[in-house]
Order: C-alpha cells, then sequence, then structure tokens
C-alpha cells in the first residue's frame, strides 16, 4: 500500500492556526510587522522571580498611598474637631474634606513634573523619590500641634503636608501602573496588574482596622488628644521598607531597550536633547485623543472608588447615624472580600479583555447604585451588608482591569508621562473633591440620596469611555517589542512569522 505523502502546506497552515488560538494579540502584531521582521532579539522573555518583585514594590507603594488617604477620610471628623475649632459640625467636618482635596490639587503638577522625569531617567529613582516625600508628608501631618495649642498654624501646617502627599502622589499611580505593565508578560498583564490594586485595598484595610482598634479602645477625648496621631506616625517605617524594595529592583525592561536605542541614536548624533516641557508639549499636542479618554475613564473610576472606599464610613456615621465603629466594620469586611476576589478578576481580563470587564463595572454603578443605597438606608445590617456588596462587586471590576488597561493607552515613550498627567488631573478634578462634593450636595437639597446620583452619573460617562477604547489584552504595549514568560513563546513566535499567515 503506497505511502500518504503530508501536505506541508496544511501543516503550515494548522501550525499558523494554532500559534493564533494560543497567541492572538502577539499573532496581529507579527501580521502587522513587515518591515523589518521580529527577531528572536526583539521579543523580552520575562524573569517571573523579577517580576513578583516589582509587583511587590510597586505593589506596597500603592498600598502605602492609600493607606495615607484612607486615614485622613476614615478620621476626617476627628480631624475637623483638632483642627477647625467651630460651632458647627457641618462646617469641620467641610473644612477636613476640603484640606483633603487640597492634595488633590496638586496631584496634576506633581504628574507633570515626575512623569516626565520617570520617562526621561527612569521609573526606578522615580519612584523611590515619591515613596520618601509620601512617608515623610505623612509622618509629618502626626506631628503636628493642635488648634488649641498653635492656633491659626495648625491648619495651615495640615494643608502644607498634605500638599507634599498631593505632589508625591502625582507620580505614584503612573509610575507604579506602569511599572508592573512593563514587567509582566502580554498574556498576564491583567493578572499582574490586579496585584496595584489589591495594594490599594491593602491600604484601605490597614487604615480601617486602625482606625477601627483606635476608636473601639480610646474614648472621645483620647482620639482628639492623641490618639489620632497613631496611624500618621505608622506611614514612616512603612516607607522606609517600601524604599528598600523600590531600590533594590532594576529598571523596566521595556525602558532598558527604549534606553538603549536613545543611546545609539544619541551616538548617531540624531537625537535631539528635550526637556520636560517639551515632553509635556508631545503629549497634549501628540497624544491628547487618548489623553481625554485616560482623564474620563479615571473620572468614573475614581469617583466610585472614592465615594464607596472614602466616603462611605462617613455618611453612614454623619447622615444615617450609624455608629462610626459600625460603618468602618462594615466597609472593612467588603474591602477583605474583594481583596480575596482582585486577582481573578484581572485572570479574567486576560483571558476575555479589558473592556468587557470595565463595562461590567461601569453599568453596575449605573443600574445598582441607587438601589445599593436604598438598601444601605434600610439601617438592618444585612440590608447594609448587601448594598454594600453590590457596589463592592462592580468596583472590583474596575479595579482588577484599570490598572492594566489605562498604560496599555500610551506608547512606551511617553508611558510614564501620559499617565500621570492624564490621571491626575482626572483625581484632582472628580476624585479627590467627591467627598467634598457630596458632602455639599447633600446640604444643599437635602436629600441622602446625593451620592447614588453622583455616581451614576459618573458611570454614565464611564460606560461611553469604554465603548471608545480599543481592546488592548494579550497584546504588547504600544512602543515595546512583545513580552512572552518562556524562551519556547518567543520561539514559538518567531517561527510562526517565518511561514506565510493563512486565514
Amino acid at each position: 500500500m503506497p505511502t500518504r505523502q503530508a501536505d506541508p502546506t496544511a501543516e503550515t497552515e494548522a501550525a499558523d492556526q494554532g500559534a493564533r488560538r494560543r497567541h492572538p494579540g502577539l499573532y496581529r502584531v507579527i501580521r502587522r510587522r513587515k518591515n523589518p521582521p521580529l527577531r528572536r532579539s526583539d521579543i523580552t522573555v520575562t524573569d517571573e522571580a523579577a517580576v513578583k518583585r516589582a509587583v511587590k514594590a510597586a505593589s506596597l507603594g500603592n498600598a502605602m498611598e492609600w493607606f495615607d488617604f484612607g486615614i485622613y477620610s476614615y478620621l476626617a471628623v476627628t480631624i475637623g474637631h483638632v483642627f477647625f475649632p467651630s460651632g458647627s459640625d457641618t462646617v469641620q467636618l467641610l473644612s477636613s474634606f476640603a484640606t483633603f482635596a487640597v492634595a488633590f490639587l496638586v496631584r496634576p503638577v506633581g504628574g507633570m513634573v515626575f512623569g516626565p522625569m520617570g520617562d526621561k531617567i527612569g521609573r526606578k529613582k522615580v519612584l523611590a523619590l515619591t515613596m520618601i516625600m509620601m512617608a515623610i508628608g505623612t509622618f509629618a501631618i502626626g506631628l503636628i500641634p493642635s488648634y488649641a495649642a498653635i492656633g491659626f498654624w495648625s491648619p495651615v501646617l495640615l494643608i502644607l503636608f498634605r500638599l507634599v502627599q498631593g505632589f508625591s502622589t502625582g507620580g505614584e499611580y503612573g509610575g507604579a501602573s506602569t511599572f508592573i505593565a512593563e514587567y509582566a508578560p502580554d498574556k498576564r498583564r491583567g493578572y499582574f496588574g490586579s496585584f496595584l490594586e489589591f495594594g490599594t485595598l491593602a491600604g484601605y484595610i490597614g487604615a480601617a482596622g486602625l482606625v477601627t482598634i483606635l476608636t473601639t479602645v480610646l474614648d472621645d477625648g483620647s482620639m482628639q488628644s492623641w490618639g489620632w496621631r497613631i496611624p500618621f506616625l505608622v506611614a514612616g517605617p512603612i516607607g522606609l521598607i517600601g524604599l528598600y524594595l523600590r531600590l533594590k529592583l532594576d529598571e523596566t525592561p521595556a525602558f532598558q531597550k527604549l534606553d538603549n536605542e536613545n543611546i545609539r541614536a544619541s551616538d548617531a548624533a540624531t537625537a535631539v536633547e528635550t526637556t520636560a516641557k517639551g515632553d509635556l508639549a508631545k503629549i497634549f499636542t501628540n497624544h491628547w485623543p487618548s489623553l481625554i479618554l485616560c482623564i474620563a475613564l479615571v473620572a468614573a473610576y475614581n469617583i466610585n472608588d472614592y465615594m464607596l472606599l472614602s466616603y462611605m464610613p462617613t455618611y453612614l456615621t454623619d447622615e444615617l447615624h450609624y455608629s462610626e465603629t459600625h460603618g468602618l466594620l462594615v466597609l472593612l469586611g467588603v474591602m477583605v472580600f474583594l481583596m480575596l476576589i482582585i486577582n481573578q478578576v484581572g485572570r479574567l481580563n486576560d483571558r476575555y479583555g479589558r473592556k468587557p470587564l470595565l463595562m461590567a463595572g461601569m453599568l453596575g454603578f449605573l443600574v445598582l447604585t441607587a438601589p445599593s443605597f436604598l438598601l444601605v438606608k434600610q439601617g438592618s445590617l444585612p440590608a447594609i451588608i448587601a448594598g454594600m456588596l453590590l457596589l463592592g462587586l462592580s468596583l472590583v471590576c474596575l479595579l482588577g482591569t484599570m490598572s492594566a488597561a489605562l498604560p496599555a493607552l500610551f506608547p512606551t515613550q511617553v508611558r510614564y508621562g501620559s499617565l500621570s498627567v492624564g490621571y491626575n488631573l482626572s483625581t484632582s478634578l472628580f476624585g479627590g473633591t467627591t467627598p467634598l462634593v457630596i458632602t455639599g450636595l447633600i446640604s444643599l437639597t437635602g436629600s441622602d440620596m446625593m451620592p447614588a446620583y453622583y455616581s451614576m452619573a459618573a458611570a454614565l460617562v464611564g460606560v461611553i469611555a469604554v465603548a471608545c477604547m480599543k481592546e488592548t489584552a494579550q497584546q504588547p504595549l504600544a512602543g515595546s517589542p512583545p513580552a512572552v514568560a518562556t524562551d519556547a513563546e518567543a520561539a514559538e513566535l518567531c517561527a510562526a512569522q517565518s511561514r506565510t499567515p493563512r486565514f
């Protein structure tokens, strides 16, 4: 019986189809790359141990950032009494939240300074600097004498150190998310990116837990006298640990390759030295569509983030007259639950795409926020927990996805700067002002449903923004070569390119 010869064309086609199924994003890049062809040296094979170290260092910094802002939010009533004496509790609370918002006014300035600096001298150095400044600002707040001790200078010093916090934070999120995104392999960027927001929740949980313990153990007099200082003073040691971890890291592979290319260009006398001002001009003139999209996404995300994680304990205490400890304990339980599932959300957006998860979160806030607040207003513990969980499930879809989606909006050359500018402009205008705006709206209208309406308006903007963005899951970052987890994946990509794709 004659031997049947294998059809080489069919075998090639089958191999191409297999590679396309396993690496859909990277395979599309191969198809687009016609000249020059993709070489093995172009592909970054990530070191999983290095990726995990980078994730740990970036996430700890993010945890510290949100620990610092969380303790201020959860101690807003106490801080109002300590620094803003007044006959009106509402005026004290508004003054406290206004000081909270002040830090966000300088965040865009910090983003415009640290962002382009991170694109120029490297992500690692700038992230170490922002960590130092954040720790100093928070630690110093814990040392400020009260208004009763030094009068006018007490709130002045509080505002000054809040400005230091805000300025340093301007370079934190953009750098941390860029750092993780550039270290992670393309197929797992969502999973590793979700650890950044795992750090966010850890910071909030640490703040809520510490404040809950203090308010349970200490009476009001002790809290206003010295107890409120303890959470701020804890920031010093945390900052030193974070700084140590960040200084041990290498620069990201994507930036190293970009830096080598810039050095070669400079040696060839074809590179022109740029300034931070020039970099900013490039961001606003060449990347404004992505910048606007980033601002819209971050606005919708942060309004709901701050509404749930920062403002809700104050809402439960001041508007619905629950005990302060009661509100913090409920929120603490919700955040622990979100921590347990956030990495699964990262895996889901790697598998199914960033857009479906982001859209689910935005639609969740649009449809479920009003029913959630109605449940919370019922007053029973099961109703409060159910309402908070509905909001939390919507939020975790955004938390677990946004840190992978946002860095992919910009190319490597301007990623840190563009993301820092867009993120902090939006956070300054919408995120940090959320507690102040909601408190003011409730005071103006007398309706305790104003937080729900504000959240729904933000979610509507988010739905439109998500509909306008491109899918980036499993694809290389713009301006960076493909990044894979193993040498076998790199070899497969090169082998797939050597054949003519058939579709």
